[in-house]
């Protein structure tokens, strides 16, 4: 079985999974192979699921988290209605450039107008990728593309971004799209932060997002009170809840105002693909991760299916493009080892730049030494 995650900003999960197919046929044909791409709500989580259940991609014109018209794309499974949406799509950190990045700015309104055109095909179904936002907006900018006013202490409207939160006094949910009423959300995400404190949505992910550290406090307070605000309105507190933080509090406004479920992303991806029912016949496990480190036994996906298959006594390999400290704890969880893709000291661009090549030669490099394993058995 062949299921590695993305290696993001190099090579999709699909990609990665013809790669490593390609070796393991170029070395030996008569090995038999299964593909399933995996994804952990994040970057690539569209491609994984239109790969196992097949669908199409739909590209839209929409705002990104600046407010600028950009092509974006979604993954459609019309047998099923089921809309496959990723807030990096629209509302991403690869959309901007390092100088670009203005939390008190960026708004998650591009991701609504792709819900909004997800609802006008007739979707029943909309999982909502969270992973690798620019936003810290707690979602207001996806529910005012739906028809939500957020409004100030004196009734005026307020624009849904970053930096406005403290100053939302009211929500008026009357004109919100009432389709989303008749929709099952999945919120798909590998980030189960809270929205609030040290551990939430500001202190761990706003950094990245370009919070600055004398920021931090005047963005959690501004968050705070939003969450209590919503809190309020809803009568439901799921500041605490796994997943509140993801997303820059996406997820905590999903579960307020739509009950939306929240789901392990390589879990869903893995019971769209019937991983479990494929491991009846596989012998050996193939995955990859751009990165693998003691903080893989978090939510990642080689440990994901590590844990599966050390049920079933299948050994697990995993690549990676790098390899750090506590990887020992990966052991006990079923990943018997660990293959680097580069092949030496390389500069972080140049082993992206040639992500294909590396990967293709780390596979081969394995079936050497799996080969070579066969045959000192037979001696």
């Amino acid at each position: 079985m062949i299921a590695p995650d993305s290696l993001k900003g190099s090579l999709s999960s699909t990609q990665a999974s013809e790669i490593i197919h390609q070796a393991i046929k170029d070395f030996d044909s008569l090995i038999e192979t299964v593909q399933i791409p995996m994804a952990d709500g994040g970057e690539g989580t569209v491609e994984a699921v239109l790969w196992n259940k097949g669908g199409e991609m739909i590209n839209r014109s929409v705002r990104d988290p600046l407010g600028r018209t950009i092509e974006a794309s979604y993954g459609w499974i019309e047998k099923e209605k089921m809309a496959i949406i990723e807030t990096a799509a629209a509302s991403g950190l690869p959309l901007l450039a390092p100088d670009e990045l203005d939390p008190l700015l960026a708004s998650s309104y591009g991701t609504g107008e792709l819900i909004k055109d997800a609802l006008d095909r007739g979707a029943a179904v909309i999982i909502l990728g969270l992973g690798g936002s620019a936003t810290v907006d707690a979602g207001t900018g996806i529910f005012e593309a739906l028809g939500v006013k957020f409004l100030n202490d004196i009734h005026q409207p307020v624009s849904a971004v970053g930096g406005r939160l403290a100053n939302i006094a009211r929500i008026d949910l009357s004109g919100l799209d009432p389709r989303v009423k008749t929709v099952t959300f999945i919120m798909a995400s590998d980030v189960t932060n809270p929205l609030l404190g040290k551990d939430g949505a500001i202190h761990i992910f706003g950094p990245q997002k370009g919070v600055a550290e004398t920021q931090l406090a005047q963005f959690e307070e501004g968050m705070e009170r939003f969450a209590v605000l919503v809190t309020e309105l809803t009568g439901r507190n799921c500041i605490d809840e796994a997943g509140a933080g993801a997303a820059g509090g996406i997820g905590f406004l999903f579960r307020a105002l739509l009950a939306a479920e929240f789901r392990s992303g390589f879990e869903m991806i893995a019971e769209l693909s019937e991983m479990e029912k494929q491991l009846e016949n596989t012998d050996l496990i193939l995955t990859a991760e751009g990165r693998i480190d003691g903080q893989s036994l978090f939510g990642k996906v080689p440990v994901g299916i590590a844990r599966l298959a050390k049920r079933r006594d299948i050994p697990v390999i995993a690549f990676a493009g790098s390899i750090g400290a506590g990887t020992e704890k990966l052991e006990t969880e079923g990943v018997h080892a660990i293959m680097p893709i580069v092949e030496g000291p390389v500069l972080l661009a140049e082993a992206m730049a040639n992500s294909k090549t590396l990967l293709y030669s780390a596979a081969m490099r394995l079936m050497k030494i799996l080969n070579t394993g066969k045959q000192l058995k037979k001696r």
